[in-house]
């Protein structure tokens, strides 16, 4: 049976930060649209706010929950992207933006995706749907279901493709937390930094309905969506130095101001945040009690992305605690743990494991190490 008891033995190791540029403050930002988020990808620390929970239409921005979905069933074999589908009586009847399938009509996943991100298509999404779930309505269900496990406890979907109905809703926050979803499947940006496309061999024009792949730098995406009820909205992400940012712009009055709210989103984030990656320390190895062998080599998990405010200045402080280690050890028991640390806050948090394992010295062990030991000389 392992022993492992924990002991104070804290190594200190240090790594500068220094302050970019002069950041602009949240009072000088102006957002006209009515509920907006900015949030950092990687954590999901939001760093920006205007009535974040505040249950909102959002048009089109629903397509981005329904490509999680798809992107899911391709990720796990259930679609392809060469694979043929073909549109139902139910999605050639859709209105709004749509590329005016037919019943009958046979697309490619590929294409389909296209259509759903760079056109907004919303007979494209319904096809695609129903290739998941069997039906829309079953699809609904799914996206609710993912919705939960995402935490958008603001948001309840009743179709996959945005068109206004009585009690479809969500929230600026729970945009935020779909879209970084959708970011980890990283072929989505195949399609949203496609200015122009087309399908159906030419003959149908895709132009994208998001203005900033043009305009912002370090635009990525993602989703824009407007409708009678919801008015003009938008999720855009960007990169920039290794920050990503989700920028949610729900209500706007018109398109313009969609656009120029999530630039505004984006610019405060980007001046007010940044991302370190600090390089994790070399690790010595540790003791081992009753050990065949006397220590065991340590391995610390991957250095964390720590998002510090662009104005901090000072060391991130790497602090080592280990753990007393008595025999058997298994290769990837946790053995310590690394901390980074800055003015005496801890802003993250790794495992160090056991990169071997260690037997225990019993009186059989003992006697074959020794006759070995005799053997070889």
């Amino acid at each position: 049976m392992k022993k492992i008891r924990a002991f104070a033995m804290t190594a200190v190791f240090a790594v500068a930060v220094t302050a970019q540029g002069f950041p602009a403050c949240a009072e000088e930002l102006s957002v006209t649209a009515p509920s907006a988020v900015v949030m950092e990808a990687s954590s999901g620390q939001v760093l920006y706010e205007k009535d974040p929970h505040q249950v909102r239409s959002c048009a089109s921005i629903t397509k981005v929950m329904t490509l999680c979905l798809v992107m899911e069933a391709i990720d796990d074999g259930r679609l392809s992207l060469d694979q043929t589908l073909t549109a139902s009586a139910h999605a050639a009847s859709m209105g709004g933006s749509d590329i005016w399938l037919e019943e009958g009509e046979s697309m490619s996943v590929d294409d389909l995706i296209k259509a759903t991100v760079i056109m907004s298509a919303n007979d494209a999404a319904v096809v695609l749907a129903e290739a998941v779930s069997g039906s829309e309505e079953a699809f609904v269900s799914a996206m609710n279901q993912k919705a939960q496990e995402l935490g958008m406890k603001d948001t309840v979907f009743q179709n996959c493709n945005g068109l206004d109905e009585e009690g479809h809703v969500t929230s600026a926050y729970d945009v935020a937390l779909m879209s970084r979803d959708l970011m980890t499947h990283e072929k989505i940006f195949d399609y949203t930094l496609t200015w122009m496309d087309s399908v159906r061999g030419g003959e149908t024009q895709l132009v994208n309905t998001n203005k900033l792949i043009r305009t912002y730098q370090g635009i990525t995406g993602l989703k824009t969506g407007t409708t009678s009820q919801a008015g003009s909205c938008i999720t855009a992400t960007a990169e920039r130095e290794g920050l990503e940012l989700i920028a949610v712009v729900l209500g706007a009055d018109s398109t313009d101001h969609r656009f120029q709210d999530a630039a505004a989103l984006l610019d405060y984030g980007f001046a007010n945040w940044k991302v370190v990656v600090p390089e994790a320390p070399a690790l010595e190895r540790v003791p081992v009690a009753r050990g065949m062998v006397p220590d065991v080599a340590a391995q610390a998990g991957e250095s964390p992305r720590l998002l510090l405010k662009a104005a901090q200045t000072g060391e991130v402080e790497t602090e080592i605690q280990w753990k007393e280690l008595t025999a058997p050890i298994c290769q990837g028991d946790v053995i310590g743990t690394l901390r980074y640390c800055l003015e005496g806050e801890t802003l993250a948090q790794v495992d160090i494991t056991a990169g071997e394992s260690v037997e225990e010295v019993t009186f059989l062990s003992g006697f074959w190490y020794l006759l070995h030991a005799l053997i070889a000389l």
